[in-house]
């Protein structure tokens, strides 16, 4: 697995901070931002934080690239409904010989990781199997109609994809492009740093955290699981109940992000 920082709203503290300014102000607006120091601009927050006031963190937003993860994690990712995603097609790409995630319960379980294997090498020798035979169905309809050998192969490769694919399993890895605002992060954050959240899409939460804290610190240094941020669980009697030691982790692992 790969998280990286593609891009973010420049300023993003100092816009929060402005955005939030200029509600309570009739100054203009170059005038706010002037007048925000990088120690003005981080009390700011604190109280905005501090009352709620969140909806000026929508004014930032993130964009990650993520890789080799599994469909599972990404069917889950996309439920985050307030962002964007771009994820890698498996209709248009081929995935002949497909790379695919196993889960650490599976690798570290000598007779489990075998069985996963050979499922995983029998579901590939599968999806080669139908895809040949769909293209070759393809083509030769599509030469008969009058194409030439060359595209009516492109074509009927592409065709073979859309069906083939339906074979695929959750572990099949895929690559995503993902931008949310600040606040649907810090819903994002909520839910799945939380010990309750599976574990590929928890470490997918925790290197997308980890790389918005080295750009504003300040900002999500609130940020994290429920217990974190806002001091309670709310998951009741499915609660992992270690809220204590869950709290002690992610101070440590928002300050040193931050330090990083």
């Amino acid at each position: 697995m790969n998280v990286s920082l593609l891009a973010y709203t420049p300023d993003a503290e100092k816009i929060v901070a402005t955005a939030a300014k200029l509600c309570y102000s009739s100054s203009d607006i170059g005038s706010l931002r002037d007048g925000l120091t990088d120690e003005k601009t981080a009390n700011f927050i604190d109280m905005l934080v501090s009352i709620g006031h969140e909806s000026v963190l929508e004014h930032v937003s993130f964009t990650f690239g993520i890789e080799g993860i599994s469909r599972a994690c990404s069917h889950q990712l996309v439920r985050h409904r307030i962002a964007s995603y771009s994820q890698k097609s498996q209709r248009y790409v081929n995935e002949n010989r497909f790379e695919f995630v196993t889960p650490p319960e599976i690798e570290n379980n000598p007779e489990a990781k075998a069985e996963f294997d050979r499922t995983i090498s029998l579901i590939s020798d599968s999806y080669d199997k139908i895809a040949d035979m769909l293209t070759e169905s393809h083509k030769n309809r599509f030469m008969a109609e009058g194409l030439d050998e060359k595209s009516a192969e492109s074509k009927a490769r592409k065709l073979a994809n859309e069906d083939a694919r339906f074979i695929l399993p959750n572990a099949c890895e895929t690559k995503i492009v993902v931008t949310m605002n600040v606040r649907s992060l810090f819903n994002f954050f909520h839910h799945r740093c939380c010990n309750r959240a599976q574990w590929e899409i928890r470490a997918v939460a925790n290197e997308m955290l980890k790389l918005c804290l080295q750009t504003a610190p300040n900002i999500f240094k609130y940020a994290g699981p429920s217990c974190v941020a806002s001091g309670k669980c709310p998951e009741g009697k499915m609660t992992c109940g270690k809220a204590t030691e869950v709290k002690a982790y992610f101070a440590q692992f928002i300050k040193d992000s931050a330090d990083a």
